[in-house]
């Protein structure tokens, strides 16, 4: 019993320690739940963070079950990381276009008329590259012996994806209303600075794509 108890618990804290640290680098989701938390407050960030956690736990649990597949779509995925890129060069000029206007008005992709929560989960479901990311690392944790083929350790895991997620959107969450309180009464700066984030995200995806790396071979940074 104490066996299965710490092997349910490795998976566990593995699924959450992974997403944790992949959720860190700089990203097209993070970097939004950032720009949404100093645009519209902590709440409406939340539920676009859950909203995205909830699509890449779906992503998940299909690459446990359709690998095959994702092998030979490899086409499909670069195909959705060129959108990806266009996604975050669109939403990097409208930081600046904000940052550019006297009254700094809120991002106009990110603050529209759309729930967070569902921003999240349409913003997660086009942005492919937690597929080969979350492809690789199922595929070290089966080979190693970490993760089993069966539904308990998928939902064990999947869980704990969705936990360390959440809490490294938390950092840039809460991030984001630190900045807001540093920069108050400058609120040009606080878009200008958001806006060079996601112009960097764009370089080093726009790096990453032309290296020409095989998308299902890449781990260790999530989107």
């Amino acid at each position: 019993m104490q066996t299965r108890f710490s092997g349910n618990l490795r998976v566990l804290l593995t699924g959450m320690f992974i997403s944790f640290l992949g959720t860190l680098p700089l990203g097209t989701l993070n970097v939004s739940a950032m720009q949404i938390s100093v645009s519209d407050g902590i709440r409406p960030a939340m539920y676009f963070a859950l909203g995205a956690l909830l699509v890449e736990m779906a992503y998940v649990r299909l690459s446990l079950v359709a690998m095959d597949w994702v092998r030979r779509h490899k086409r499909l995925l670069q195909i959705l990381e060129w959108a990806t890129l266009l996604m975050i060069v669109a939403l990097a000029l409208a930081s600046f276009y904000a940052a550019s206007q006297p009254d700094s008005p809120r991002n106009p992709i990110l603050s529209n008329t759309l729930h967070r929560f569902w921003l999240g989960v349409l913003m997660s479901a086009v942005n492919p590259l937690q597929i080969p990311f979350w492809f690789g690392w199922s595929t070290i944790l089966f080979s190693r012996g970490v993760l089993h083929a069966n539904e308990q350790d998928y939902l064990l895991y999947i869980t704990g994806i969705g936990l360390g997620t959440l809490i490294g959107n938390s950092v840039f969450i809460f991030g984001g209303q630190l900045l807001v309180r540093k920069l108050a009464d400058n609120q040009h700066l606080v878009h200008l600075v958001i806006g060079t984030i996601f112009a960097l995200t764009a370089l080093i995806q726009l790096w990453k794509m032309l290296r020409q790396e095989d998308a299902i071979s890449k781990m260790g940074e999530k989107p």
